[in-house]
Order: structure tokens, then sequence, then C-alpha cells
């Protein structure tokens, strides 16, 4: 179990310090987990929806639509159930030390790449390359 530390007001990581010290796993922990908490929170206001909603419209037009909304919605959430996974297996990662580091070449992935994606587990030379193979070996 890492060892939570408090963060200085408004730290952001910067290349400039040792990659992946005390501070920078404790800053993607927090912003992961209020991501989390994010999605959580959604789902729930989509279930309380769901309930309140699901009354049988009347008209064939309103019922369509009501179906439509209900099954985008539904998407959605499933959507934010596999990234509520991935954020999970990220804070495992944090908690193990291979957190930011590239699963196929071990290497750094990068503040900046973290910052944008903090789920991503590949650097962004490995990214292209796997979505360069895809796309040789995709079907069309």
């Amino acid at each position: 179990m890492v060892k939570e530390i408090k963060l200085p007001s408004g730290y952001k990581p910067t290349d400039k310090e040792k990659f992946m010290n005390a501070k920078q796993q404790e800053y993607f922990r927090q912003k992961l987990k209020g991501w989390r908490l994010e999605l959580l929170d959604d789902a729930n206001e989509t279930r309380q929806n769901l309930q309140e909603t699901s009354v049988a419209e009347a008209d064939i037009a309103d019922r369509a639509s009501t179906e439509t909304d209900r099954s985008l919605e539904l998407r959605t959430r499933d959507r934010a159930r596999k990234l509520i996974s991935k954020i999970d297996e990220a804070l495992e990662r944090i908690e193990d030390g291979s957190y930011g580091f590239c699963i196929e070449t071990d290497e750094p992935i990068g503040v900046k790449r973290l910052e944008a994606r903090p789920i991503a587990t590949l650097s962004l030379e490995a990214q292209e390359r796997h979505e360069k193979m895809e796309k040789i070996y995709r079907d069309d």
C-alpha cells in the first residue's frame, strides 16, 4: 500500500521532476479516484432517471423516442462501466508501482500523455505501432 501524501495546492506534475515520484503518484491517484467517483455518480443518476421514467407512453412515437433515449443512455453507461474497470486497473498499477510505464516497453509513458489519458498503458510510440498493426491486419 502506497502511503498517501499531501499535495501542494495547485500541484501539476512536470517533466522536470523524477518520473512517477510520490507526488506524481498521489496526483494521478486523486485524479483517477475523482474521475471514478464522477462516473459512479452519473451512473446512479441514470439509474434513478430510468426508474422514474419507466411509465409506458400511450403514443407509439413517444414510446419509440423514449426507448431510443433509454438505449442510448444504457450504451453510455456500459462504456462508463468499462472505463471504471480501466480506472480500477490504473489504481492497482499505482499501488504496485507499474503505473506510468508502458506495458510493452517498460519505458515511461510521459506526464503529458497521462494528463490527457490517465488510464493509458502504452507509450505514444507503442500506441502508434499498435494502431498501425491494427490497420494492417483489420478485416474491411
